[in-house]
């Protein structure tokens, strides 16, 4: 017996079309067939977390406002909800979240269109727009082999002071630059000192494994030591100031964090974890080579080959380091956003940078999603939507003892902890700041503390893949699989969250 086939192409369909139709009927149905087949469903299917998002935001919306809170914080709280669905799933671009979330400021919550675009733009997203452009010029003028170089004949040979020396200079730039940035710039370094060992990945799997991690965990932990280390210090930064900061209060004053201020509580516990990081990765991963000697022989001459540093190296080096001196002694004036775009201009009159260079590299749909979370963040404020959950959050934490002092902290960041490795660390603090914020408030603990807390465990994305753009780079090489992040990551979860627990409650009270 025969299978029947079912054909079900236009033109299959077009041949068994009653043949009474008239021209007209058969012109709207061939059209019919035309719209038939363009629909795309794996397409629909793909994006189905778009739709389940905005579902659950309907559904959030018709339930009757809980007690104790506005309808307007009602509102935001679906908003936030919906947002960090999307976040997690990326069903569409991240910088689409970032429309709906400011169209949705002004439909759904009635918000003048002048007040929202105003609350999009602060000094912390001219901070973030500056930093990415920086970056683009810092990465144009191609140091890696030099860099590499440097690092070698400063550590010398042996694979354990290589892989050190990599996460110092990696955790050194990306306390200023950004880790995205200073990843990009390192990877060719780790691969190249690869590849001059050996050209079969299979022989140098643990070697490769030890190079690449020392660049993006050194990333990672030196994010927490500047504000210029990642988006999500500035987020917290203009948090603080936006909640609690009054000119008619002259005490308020402490909650405006400088440059210099942010060092002083997060530097140290960087330095501190420098040499742990390294400890955890080879306690991890044994690299088959103990010296990089040959591979060191080859690096010099090609660096012989590509002859001495050029002005516009040197006139490079001189601008950023005029940025930093900047950001440290002058942002209290001047504001950190203004200097970094104002070191931007620089590169670009100097001519060290295209403004098609930097309009290609630079994410605008970054700073987009930034200034829009960041927006959202101030509406929970105002609204009254943050204080409302950060009183249930504590509510569940009152049982457990864990309402008060380092059982409190320890539990912000494993809330922090765990969400940052499901979305990135930046939409991480900018959902969940103003939440602890108000529950440091309402529970009598001090937000700088908390704040801090927050802002450095979001930095904890050691677990996956996406957690942090320097994971994303490195995986990207091909030397490392997805189970490597897991194998290595929560042992660095816990070094580093025992690091900032001590810091926390030793430290930190001193300041």
């Amino acid at each position: 017996m025969k299978t029947a086939v079912f054909d079900l192409s236009s033109e299959s369909l077009l041949a068994r079309e009653p043949q009474g139709l008239t021209r007209y009927r058969r012109l709207g149905y061939q059209n019919w067939l035309a719209v038939r087949d363009q629909i795309n469903l794996r397409y629909i299917w793909e994006i189905r977390w778009f739709f389940i998002a905005i579902l659950i935001g309907v559904i959030l919306l018709q339930l009757p406002t809980p007690e104790g809170l506005q309808r307007e914080g009602h509102i935001v709280l679906a908003m936030s909800i919906v947002a960090t669905i999307l976040f997690i799933t990326e069903p569409v671009p991240l910088p689409t979240v970032a429309l709906l979330i400011i169209s949705g400021q002004v439909i759904l919550m009635k918000l003048d269109s002048t007040v929202v675009a105003r609350s999009l733009m602060t000094d912390s997203v001219l901070f973030i727009m500056g930093s990415l452009m920086l970056a683009v010029a810092v990465v144009k003028q191609k140091l890696d082999k030099r860099l590499a170089w440097l690092i070698v004949r400063i550590t010398g040979t042996r694979t354990t002071n290589i892989a050190f020396g990599i996460a110092v200079v990696s955790g050194l730039l990306a306390s200023f630059i950004g880790e995205h940035t200073v990843a990009a710039m390192m990877l060719p370094v780790g691969v190249t000192l690869i590849t001059l060992t050996s050209d079969d990945p299979k022989k140098v799997r643990n070697l490769a494994a030890v190079l690449l991690f020392s660049i993006s965990y050194g990333c990672s932990i030196a994010g927490i030591g500047t504000p210029s280390g990642g988006a999500r210090n500035a987020i917290m930064i203009g948090y603080w100031k936006e909640f609690f900061y009054n000119p008619n209060d002259p005490g308020s004053a402490i909650y405006i964090v400088d440059y210099a201020k942010w060092m002083a509580y997060a530097y140290p516990m960087f330095l501190l974890q420098l040499p742990l990081v390294t400890a955890v990765i080879l306690m991890v991963f044994k690299p088959e080579y103990k010296d990089l000697s040959r591979a060191c022989v080859r690096l010099r001459t090609q660096v012989l080959l590509d002859g001495p540093l050029k002005p516009a190296d040197y006139l490079s080096i001189t601008i950023f380091a005029t940025v930093i001196y900047g950001w440290i002694l002058l942002s209290t004036e001047y504001g950190m956003g203004i200097i970094a775009i104002l070191g931007a201009a620089a590169f670009l009159i100097a001519g060290l940078v295209r403004w098609d260079d930097v309009n290609s590299g630079v994410n605008w749909g970054v700073v987009l999603l930034y200034a829009a979370a960041i927006s959202l963040g101030v509406q929970m404020k105002n609204t009254g939507a943050a204080e409302w959950v950060a009183e249930k959050f504590l509510s569940l934490l009152v049982p457990l003892g864990a309402d008060a002092g380092l059982s409190l902290w320890a539990a912000v960041s494993v809330l922090t902890t765990t969400v940052t490795n499901t979305m990135s660390n930046g939409a991480a603090v900018a959902v969940l700041g103003p939440i602890v914020l108000k529950l440091a408030e309402v529970s009598g603990e001090s937000p700088i503390i908390v704040g801090f807390i927050t802002a450095v465990s979001s930095a904890f994305a050691y677990l996956t893949v996406v957690g942090t753009p320097a994971c994303t780079i490195v995986y990207a090489s091909g030397y490392l699989k997805t189970t490597d992040f897991l194998k290595v990551g929560w042992r660095m979860v816990v070094m580093s969250t025992v690091v900032m627990l001590i810091a926390a409650q030793l430290y930190w009270p001193l300041l």
